[in-house]
């Protein structure tokens, strides 16, 4: 059941991440990706600068999985020249 909860949990991540830097709408299997990736992202950053990653199912984490999330386009976007 946790499975699905975090599944959820990311593609809402990666939702709003999508939603705040490509205003436009994407599949939900890439917002599931992007929102995990961003999970990750965020909470290794957040951990890299003295603050807390992920902690569990709560808004801070939410945060922490959209930033992380933003970070990951911004910096892929970068890299194509976007």
């Amino acid at each position: 059941m946790n499975f699905i909860v975090w599944i959820i949990f990311g593609a809402i991540a990666g939702w709003i991440a999508n939603t705040f830097v490509f205003k436009e709408q994407s599949g939900f299997l890439s917002n599931v990706v992007l929102g995990i990736a961003g999970s990750v992202t965020g909470g290794l950053l957040f951990e890299y600068f003295g603050g807390q990653g992920i902690t569990g199912f709560n808004l801070y984490s939410m945060l922490v999985a959209v930033v992380g999330a933003i970070v990951l386009v911004g910096a892929i976007n970068l890299i194509k020249g976007r």
